[in-house]
Parts: structure tokens; C-alpha cells; sequence
């Protein structure tokens, strides 16, 4: 048994599922939850001189910097944010996967070090067609998102500003990144607009493993 023997990863592109997965795993397989982002909670203060992609938000005097920055620039910070990342998640996860408990994660790990750690059937891949991750990138509710878009309407020229940022959202969900994803060698699950939430979940529980009778047994 490895040291993360009961984590269970999914990654992909925006907009495929992935955060919804993750969270309705740990909720119902009473597992550790480790969603976009969550090296935040053991790291909040990282070394700027480690990690400069991590800590360039949290220097910002303007955050309309952040938008106004071309699409290469974002991309390659996008890029930087994702390596950082997994620096991290590597000393946090053998940790969490201690106590035993299964450990569901929204991760950063590349495909690369993913084949290296990870169990065999414990690395899903969650894909959205790459237009779609673009397009409906401000529709969703959350605050972050949102915030980004008040600060593109605040620019002088919104239709300009917003124009700039898909461009560099459009690098970053690119069709190539999509063919890396795809032919990883991991099973995939492509969105469907035409499935439930449940039936994808089964989906899911189906590539892991997992059975929904596991839940019963403490009753």
C-alpha cells in the first residue's frame, strides 16, 4: 500500500465537474474533501520567493492589473499557479491520507506525476468541450468569478477587457490541452448536458470503484 493508497483524483478541464464530484464523493463516502484551491487552508502564507505565481495575487495593489495582463502572461502564470500547486499538494496529501479516511481531491498533480503516485483506477479525467469552458465561464455563481467579471466591467472599454480575458481564458482551455487530457491514458467522463448530476456520480463511483452499499454499513 502507498502512501496515498485511499486518494482518489479527479482532473480535467473547467467547467466538466470536476468540484461538483469531489464534493458529493467526500459527502457521501464521509471522505476528506480537497477541492480547487485547498493547499490555501495549510499553506495560507506561502514564500514569495518559492512560490511567485502563488503569491502574485496576494501582492496586487490593483486588481485590475490582474485582467489587463495579456493572454501569454496569464496563461503562463495559470501555468506557474498549477506547478506551485503541486509542490504543495505533494507534502499535504500523504499527511491527509494517514488518517485512513478516503481522501477525494480536486487536484493540480500533472498527468505525469499522477501515473507516478497514484493508485491504478483512483485518476479520473473530467473533460468539457473547450468552447464551453470558455464561454460559460462568468455564468457561474461563484465569488471569485464574479468579482473578475465587476472588474472587467469597470475597465474603460468592458467589451475590449472582456475580449482580452476570454482570449487568455481560451490559451488556457486550449484544444491541445483538451488532446493532452484525453489521451492520458486515465478513464474519462465528457460532460453531458443531457445527464443528471446523479447519473454521473455513478459514473464516477463506477471508474473508482466505490460502491453505494459501503455507505450502509454503519447502519
Amino acid at each position: 500500500m502507498t502512501r496515498l493508497a485511499n486518494a482518489y483524483f479527479i482532473i480535467g478541464t473547467a467547467y466538466a465537474g470536476k468540484s461538483t464530484m469531489i464534493r458529493l464523493l467526500a459527502e457521501k463516502y464521509q471522505g476528506i474533501l480537497c477541492e480547487e484551491n485547498y493547499h490555501d487552508r495549510f499553506f495560507p502564507n506561502p514564500d514569495r520567493e518559492a512560490f511567485p505565481c502563488l503569491c502574485y495575487t496576494r501582492e496586487l495593489e490593483d486588481w485590475h492589473d490582474f485582467i489587463r495582463r495579456t493572454p501569454e502572461e496569464y496563461e503562463a502564470w495559470i501555468d506557474g499557479v498549477s506547478k506551485e500547486c503541486e509542490t504543495l499538494e505533494l507534502q499535504i496529501l500523504p499527511e491527509l491520507c494517514m488518517s485512513g479516511e478516503r481522501v477525494f481531491v480536486d487536484t493540480n498533480l500533472s498527468i505525469e506525476t499522477l501515473k507516478k503516485i497514484a493508485e491504478p483506477g483512483h485518476v479520473l479525467v473530467m473533460l468539457a468541450d473547450p468552447e464551453i469552458s470558455v464561454r460559460r465561464f462568468f455564468e457561474r455563481p461563484d465569488r471569485e468569478k464574479q468579482f473578475l467579471y465587476q472588474l472587467i466591467m469597470e475597465e474603460p472599454d468592458p467589451e475590449k477587457a472582456m475580449d482580452n480575458y476570454r482570449r487568455g481564458l481560451t490559451l488556457i482551455n486550449s484544444q491541445e490541452k483538451y488532446e493532452g487530457f484525453l489521451n492520458s491514458g486515465f478513464p474519462v467522463i465528457r460532460r453531458d448536458e443531457n445527464r443528471s448530476v446523479e447519473q454521473t456520480l455513478k459514473m464516477v463511483e463506477e471508474v473508482f470503484g466505490l460502491s453505494a452499499e459501503e455507505t450502509d454499513l454503519s447502519g
